[in-house]
């Protein structure tokens, strides 16, 4: 029996973990000998956690919730190993899948290898090479202590390399975000927001880092380029409390701009899949529009892969309000460059991961 665990930290990782999930299904259907079991390690009542959350990826909740709330990095990580340590010490467990960059993940990837237990890394290799970040020394840490390192392309790969990693511990699995929307894409639900809207006629902006929200200056500016751009072309914004906050006034000067509460995963993915452009801070969402072919624009300084910019619909415009402009332009004048698919962003990642681990416990 292969007994697995999977820990997620925040709303996102369901996403990434979902498919693993129904891959694990279907192998006990033919038989196979594997559990899993899925641990958050915040809040049962966190109000990110919405019931159509799990709904729309068609799993379970959680079965174990460690329940810890923190503001501080430091002592949330800390709490989260007591936690998970209690839970290793009374359930037998082979392998450990971790995923993205969170303290709480690099919490969990220190309990696992102290434990002896095997430890897989979910989106390895990604790397912003700011070592001011706190994620950029959860994503080092958790390289360096993970047996398996599950990569999205060829450039996480050679990162994870540079980094320390053993080539032979490195698996290119593709990108496993894709195969929760390859999963869903006939389930996809038109939002109510759209109503009165052609597909392919309004923009989509999403903003969720906070160094980008704390600078309001800097972003107010980043917002008015947009819509002074974007011209009559609707731009809807599902945003959560702090950044609706600070933009929140702006729609009275651009009637445009349509500022919404965040929609479920179903919805949203229709919403980006559907836009004439989506301009983001979100490595995630730049992901899915390159696998959608739709343009995208991120206002980051850096994206998590590199292949959205050299092969898909991507481009990288950080701090140049000149090139945000110009790029939002021709995205309502859609003129846009050319995109492809990387490498086994095919939405089979899933199936290739479990494949991986059911080898490799052979193999000990």
């Amino acid at each position: 029996m292969l007994n697995i665990c999977i820990v997620a930290g925040a709303r996102p990782n369901f996403i990434k973990v979902a498919p693993i999930i129904h891959a694990i299904r279907e192998a006990q259907k033919e038989g196979k000998e594997v559990s899993y079991t899925l641990i958050y390690t915040g809040r049962e009542d966190d109000e990110t956690l919405e019931t159509s959350l799990f709904e729309d990826l068609q799993i379970e909740r959680p079965q174990i919730f460690l329940e810890i709330d923190s503001v501080s990095l430091n002592e949330l990580t800390g709490k989260v190993m007591w936690a998970f340590e209690q839970y290793l010490n009374k359930n037998k467990t082979d392998v450990v899948i971790v995923v993205d960059d969170l303290a709480s993940t690099m919490a969990t990837a220190i309990v696992a290898k102290k434990h002896g237990v095997r430890l897989a890394h979910l989106v390895a290799g990604t790397r912003s090479f700011d070592i001011n970040m706190p994620k950029e020394i959860n994503r080092l840490v958790i390289d360096g202590l993970s047996d398996i390192l599950f990569t999205a392309g060829t450039t996480s790969s050679s990162t994870a390399m540079r980094g320390g990693a053993e080539m032979s511990k490195i698996y290119m699995v593709g990108n496993i975000l894709l195969d929760a929307l390859r999963n869903n894409r006939n389930r996809l639900k038109r939002p109510t927001c759209l109503s009165g809207i052609e597909d392919r006629e309004y923009l989509v902006f999403t903003l969720n880092r906070k160094k980008l929200i704390d600078d309001r200056e800097a972003l107010e500016k980043k917002v008015r380029t947009i819509m002074e751009n974007a011209g009559e072309m609707p731009v809807f914004a599902p945003l959560r409390e702090k950044a609706k906050e600070v933009l929140g006034h702006l729609t009275i000067e651009y009637p445009t701009l349509h500022i919404i509460d965040p929609l479920g995963y179903l919805e949203f993915s229709y919403l980006t899949a559907n836009a004439c452009g989506v301009i983001t801070d979100s490595g995630n969402i730049a992901e899915e529009t390159t696998f959608n072919n739709i343009p995208c624009i991120t206002i980051n300084t850096y994206t998590e892969h590199i292949e959205t910019v050299t092969i898909g619909t991507n481009v990288l415009v950080g701090e140049d309000t000149e090139l945000l402009s110009s790029c939002v332009a021709d995205m309502v004048n859609k003129k846009w460059k050319e995109g492809s698919l990387p490498d086994r962003w095919d939405g089979r990642s899933a199936n290739r991961i479990l494949q991986i681990l059911f080898e490799t416990q052979e193999n000990d």
